[in-house]
C-alpha cells in the first residue's frame, strides 16, 4: 500500500470515528491508540480537571496521521506526539539525530503551517526499538539490529502497518541495515506482543519505554547505525483553544519534564503488566508527585 493511499484511508477513519457532538467549553484529549498514549492523554486530561476544566476524552483513536487530522479538523483540541514522528512522517523531512534541533523545528513548522503549538517535552524519549526473546538473544548472539540481518531469512518479524508505510519505519531501516526476513506479519502492538512470547513471530517492533518489555524479559537490540531520529514526547495543542482556555497552557507548562523513561516504562508496566485501571495509575502518580 503506498503512503498517499495510507494517508487518505486513515483520514476517512477519522472522519468516520471522531463524529459525533462535543460541550463547546470542554477541551477534547485524544490519543493514539496504545497504551502510552492512553496513560499520557490521562495525564493530561486530569492536569486539566484539576484546573476546573471540563475535559472529554477521545482515546485510542488510531494512529499518527488519524491524531493529525482530528486536531486539524478541530475533532480534538490536543494531543502527545513524537517529535520524530512529526518530522519524518507528518512533514516528511529529512531524519536529524539532534534532539534540540528537531523539536524546534517540528515546533516552528507545525505554528507557521498550522497554527498548532507544541508546549515543551514532557521529559522522555520513546524510540522505536526492535525487540527478541532473550533466549534468542543469548542462543543467536543477537546484540543490535546489524546482528539480525545474516540470520533475517530465518526469521519471521511482526511489524505494526504504519511502521511498515512510514519514512522513518521498515523501509529505511531495510535499506540501512540489509535486513531481508523470511516473512513478515502486520500486526497491532497489544498482538505483536502475544505472537512473540507464543514463538509466531521472531522479531518485533516495539516501543522503548513499553512494559511489555520488561514484563515478557525481551531484549531490545541496540541501534547501532543510529537509524531512528530522536522521538521526545510533548503535547501539540491547537492554537485557538490556547486563547479560548488559558489554564490549557498553563496545565501543560506544569507537566514540562515531569517523566523520566523510568517512569513512562513503569506507569506502561502498571498498566499492560499489572493490569491496573489507566485513571487509577496515573491518579496513583500524581498523588506520589505532589508529595
Amino acid at each position: 500500500m503506498s503512503e498517499h493511499v495510507w494517508r487518505a484511508l486513515v483520514t476517512m477513519c477519522a472522519t468516520m470515528v471522531l463524529g459525533g457532538c462535543t460541550p463547546s467549553d470542554a477541551v477534547v484529549v485524544g490519543t493514539k491508540n496504545f497504551t502510552e498514549q492512553n496513560v499520557l492523554g490521562e495525564i493530561v486530561a486530569q492536569e486539566l480537571e484539576a484546573r476546573g476544566v471540563s475535559v472529554e476524552r477521545r482515546f485510542h483513536l488510531g494512529g499518527t496521521f488519524v491524531c493529525h487530522h482530528a486536531l486539524l479538523n478541530g475533532e480534538i483540541d490536543v494531543y502527545v506526539e513524537y517529535t520524530g514522528t512529526a518530522l519524518t512522517a507528518v512533514l516528511e523531512l529529512p531524519v536529524d539525530t539532534d534532539p534540540e534541533r528537531v523539536y524546534q523545528t517540528v515546533r516552528r513548522v507545525y505554528r507557521e503551517r498550522w497554527g498548532l503549538e507544541w508546549t515543551h517535552p514532557l521529559g522522555f524519549e520513546n524510540t522505536f526499538a526492535l525487540v527478541v526473546r532473550r533466549a534468542d538473544a543469548e542462543a543467536q548472539g543477537f546484540a543490535s539490529i546489524a546482528d539480525l540481518a545474516p540470520r533475517g531469512a530465518d526469521l519471521v518479524a511482526g511489524f505494526g502497518p504504519e511502521f511498515m508505510a512510514r519514512p522513518d519505519g521498515y523501509p529505511g531501516l531495510r535499506e540501512m541495515y540489509g535486513l531481508e526476513f523470511g516473512s513478515i506479519r502486520q500486526l497491532d502492538l497489544g498482538l505483536m506482543y502475544r505472537a512473540l512470547a507464543d514463538d509466531q513471530i521472531d522479531v518485533a517492533v516495539a516501543n522503548s519505554t513499553d512494559g511489555q518489555i520488561a514484563g515478557l524479559d525481551l531484549v531490545v537490540l541496540d541501534d547501532d547505525l543510529s537509524y531512528f531520529p530522536p522521538y521526545q514526547a510533548a503535547p501539540v495543542v491547537r492554537g485557538a483553544t490556547v486563547e479560548r482556555e488559558p489554564r490549557l497552557a498553563e496545565a501543560l507548562a506544569d507537566l514540562a519534564d515531569v517523566l523520566t523513561p523510568e517512569t513512562m516504562r513503569n506507569l506502561n508496566y502498571e498498566v499492560d503488566v499489572e493490569g491496573r485501571d489507566i485513571s487509577e495509575v496515573v491518579r496513583s502518580w500524581r498523588e506520589r508527585r505532589s508529595r
